[in-house]
């Protein structure tokens, strides 16, 4: 099959399946949004009341759409299904497998936090003026200017796309090798600048195009590839603690003790993880809190026991937790923080493992 045009699947009358295809085309794996809104669609009567976890779910094995990224495929038959079945479906872009970084940029007008949390790791001396940052594009710029540096939002080369918020999403394509976790809030241990998330690994973004009830992701200019991640930007996700090595630590790491990594508890984390996700099929009803916090409090025992980072802990849970709960950051961040300082006091070790 022919590839269609660069913009074909970004214009105003192009038709959501056909935006997915042109995903699709060029090797982003994609899965359905809930007509409107820019959560992951499920599918069976399980996922929609019950919430069981992506390994427990038939509709993977089956080919349906269910769990977010988990379902995410570039066959195109499988996607002209799902889309006949809802025309109305919005489409997601599952960055790990696309081997995409996009920089999440928000326009929360507010005001900004502590200087140290601004640009993390990056001290910021009171004699500099921050009189009028109030978003992420402020953040991303200063700290483009940092480094003397373009500002990722002013890349011409690259395919940005205004957010229906007012933000701005940064698509590159990382380099062979390099892998990214994603990233979500302002903590001063699993954020690139305040207000600029990462969707990297285990995450995905809104596809250029879809519409939704608060507005439309257009694209910016008539760049519509990825361009490479630049060199900067990649060390500076290092350094946040953005990078994930073969080990599954991250990246750029003072030298210290070999954490020693074991398969069974973190799985069952993912199980929980998956929990928390699934409440995105409902608004109310799901025990969204409590799951939460039972994830959260399970990290928590797996980092005191050295079994994974505090970062990646971070991440993890709070990626899960804004997929099914975009809207109430402020409590998912209060939830996992004494989730996992309650998991702390218990750390999970194996019987007959150090």
């Amino acid at each position: 099959m022919s590839r269609p045009p660069e913009s074909a699947a970004v214009s105003p009358e192009s038709l959501p399946v056909d935006r997915a295809i042109w995903c699709a085309q060029r090797g982003w794996p994609v899965h359905p949004l809930v007509p409107g809104l820019k959560v992951p669609a499920a599918n069976c009567p399980s996922c929609r009341v019950q919430n069981h976890s992506a390994e427990q779910c038939s509709c993977l094995r089956a080919g349906r759409w269910c769990h977010g990224f988990h379902a995410a495929t570039t066959n195109l038959t499988q996607i002209r299904t799902w889309w006949d079945t809802q025309p109305r479906f919005g489409v997601a872009v599952s960055c790990g497998p696309a081997r995409l970084v996009v920089l999440d940029v928000d326009a929360h007008a507010s005001e900004y936090p502590s200087r140290e949390r601004l640009l993390p790791g990056i001290p910021i001396p009171a004699a500099i003026d921050l009189a009028g940052l109030e978003s992420g594009f402020h953040t991303l710029a200063l700290l483009a200017a940092y480094r003397r540096q373009q500002n990722p939002c002013d890349d011409h080369t690259t395919l940005r796309v205004e957010t229906a918020s007012g933000g701005m999403h940064v698509w590159y394509a990382l380099p062979d090798g390099m892998r990214i976790r994603s990233s979500f809030g302002a903590g001063a241990k699993a954020a690139l600048a305040w207000q600029v998330d990462v969707r990297a690994e285990r995450g995905y973004v809104v596809a250029p195009g879809v519409r939704t009830k608060k507005g439309s992701y257009r694209p910016v200019g008539t760049v519509r590839i990825p361009a490479p991640l630049p060199e900067w930007l990649a060390k500076e996700l290092i350094r946040t603690g953005h990078g994930i090595a073969a080990s599954c630590e991250p990246l750029g790491r003072t030298p210290g003790p070999l954490i020693r990594r074991t398969k069974e508890p973190v799985d069952g984390l993912t199980r929980l993880l998956d929990d928390v996700q699934a409440c995105a099929s409902a608004r109310e009803g799901t025990g969204f809190t409590s799951k939460l916090n039972v994830a959260a409090f399970t990290a928590g025992g797996l980092v005191a026991a050295g079994r994974m980072s505090h970062v990646e802990a971070v991440d993890r849970l709070t990626q899960a937790a804004e997929t099914a709960r975009p809207a109430q950051q402020h409590k998912i961040t209060r939830t996992i923080r004494d989730g996992l300082k309650a998991g702390a006091t218990r750390p999970l070790h194996l019987e007959g493992r150090s």
